[in-house]
């Protein structure tokens, strides 16, 4: 048997393809939308990709089992759980299998016996896998969105993203429920989660590849929590808030994500197409904060390409609008199939890094904005001339804040302008100064000007001896 892990660092996703060596068959699990790896991977090993299963209708990346049922005529097997509304709207048009709890089918010699795991999402399936050329028994299960190496998925997207009133509840009894079914497998049985540490699709994942259910029943609390009330309130406390773009996903997993060929590139702009951008479009600088603080066009934002990139342009570009990037031409096409993999296809051009030297010059004013100790941002407080702004996240608010500050989670920001005061400058901050960059340029673009960012954060705030407010 043939088990490959596929990790893409920046919506920490994990995929798998699993092959039956005897026969040369092979399956993808939850694949992304960059099909490439998979196609490479199974060549090497000499195995061909048959077939596509998912575990649920995914909500931060875009699925790539349309694209290889398509591009290798790959069969799908997809939930037929959760009713009517959780049904996958595209499968008519290619081989497919509709699967539900009870339900198991066979690669090659690999039997895949499906259970229905509700919690996460209504129609949420996990897998459990057989080599039936060695053994009778499962070696593992892939898991999904349903449990995670430290943790379980999260309950609340459909009613906090989806808008389904009074769902987040009825979720998380549903995931306990589910987590009481496998509660009786063998705990030496492999668990194989779609997600690590840094996906928004839970709290508090673990960094580890895999894990086994043994270890989950021992030291995951949502297996030590045994009473049902007690795990709801746990399980919906202190949820990360879900970026924009998670709302796009259900709906284009759903649908059908439209199959792509070769990306073209989008064209590279001229500066004299400057003049007729400038404040009517998005644009977004990819540079380190430190190159966007000492200059940048007009109006751009800065989202630093790392990372955290996908996930902060899920949050700042609406996905059914056109933008600009200013990048480097070097790492375009790498940039260009990132976006697409969260479904931001309205990338309408670009301009090489050069354009800020040539947009000064051509005698323009670039803009600027200078960074703030912690030092000086304690006098300024002190004298009441500045207000600041803590762009963190509501637990990391939990845990203190800059006396006075004025609280938004960076990815609102934008919605969220007229509740920041404007009658003094404005000193933004986050954990170390990143998120706060970021924030900054928001500010800038949409016209604040007298605005500076925190050096270190509350972090290097702390380590200058300030205090904080509960």
């Amino acid at each position: 048997m043939l088990l490959k892990y596929f990790y893409n660092e920046k919506l920490a996703h994990a995929s798998y393809l699993v092959g039956c060596q005897q026969t040369g068959e092979a399956i993808v699990v939850d694949p992304g939308r960059r099909v490439t790896p998979y196609l490479k991977a199974a060549r090497k090993a000499g195995v061909r990709i048959i077939a596509v299963v998912e575990t649920h209708i995914h909500a931060d990346f875009v699925s790539g089992a349309r694209q290889l049922a398509a591009q290798v005529r790959a069969k799908l097997y997809l939930s037929d759980e959760g009713g009517a509304e959780w049904q996958y709207g595209y499968v008519g048009d290619y081989a497919h299998e509709l699967v539900g709890e009870g339900d198991s089918f066979m690669i090659g010699n690999l039997k895949f016996d499906v259970l229905h795991v509700p919690g996460h999402t209504p129609e949420h399936i996990a897998l459990l896998l057989t080599d039936t050329a060695a053994a009778d028994l499962p070696m593992g299960i892939f898991t999904g969105d349903f449990l995670f190496a430290g943790s379980v998925g999260r309950p609340d997207l459909l009613e906090k993203v989806v808008g389904q009133a009074r769902t987040a509840v009825l979720g998380a009894q549903q995931m306990y429920r589910s987590l009481q079914r496998v509660r009786h497998l063998p705990d030496y049985l492999q668990v194989w989660p779609a997600h690590g540490a840094g996906s928004a699709c839970g709290k508090g994942l673990g960094a580890i590849p895999s894990t086994t259910l043994g270890y989950e029943k021992l030291f995951n609390q949502a297996f030590t929590l045994l009473n049902e009330e007690a795990f709801v309130e746990w399980l919906l406390a202190d949820q990360p808030a879900p970026p924009h773009y998670f709302a796009d996903m259900k709906r284009i997993n759903r649908v059908g994500p439209k199959v792509v060929g070769e990306r073209p590139l989008p064209l590279a702009c001229r500066l004299a197409d400057l003049k007729e951008k400038l404040g009517e479009v998005t644009i977004v600088d990819t540079r380190s904060p430190g190159q966007f603080a000492r200059a940048h066009l007009p109006g751009s934002i800065n989202i630093p390409y790392g990372d955290s990139f996908l996930n902060w342009a899920g949050w700042l570009i609406k996905g059914d609008e056109s933008y600009y990037l200013v990048t480097d031409e070097a790492g375009l096409e790498e940039i260009v199939a990132e976006l697409w993999s969260i479904g931001l296809e309205g990338l309408a051009g670009y301009w090489p890094l050069e354009v800020i030297a040539d947009w000064e010059r051509g005698g323009k004013v670039a803009e600027s904005y200078e960074l703030v100790t912690a030092t000086e941002l304690s006098a300024q407080l002190k004298a009441g001339m500045v207000t600041v702004l803590d762009v963190r996240n509501a637990d990391e608010w939990q845990t203190g804040t800059i006396p006075g500050a004025v609280t938004v989670h960076l990815g609102m920001l934008p919605e969220k302008l007229d509740e920041i005061p404007l009658d003094k400058p404005i000193v933004v901050h986050c954990e170390t100064g990143f998120r706060s960059a970021i924030g900054v340029s928001v500010l800038q673009a949409a016209g604040v000007k007298e605005v500076a960012n925190l050096q270190g954060g509350i972090v290097g705030w702390r380590s200058a001896g300030m205090g904080v407010a509960a």
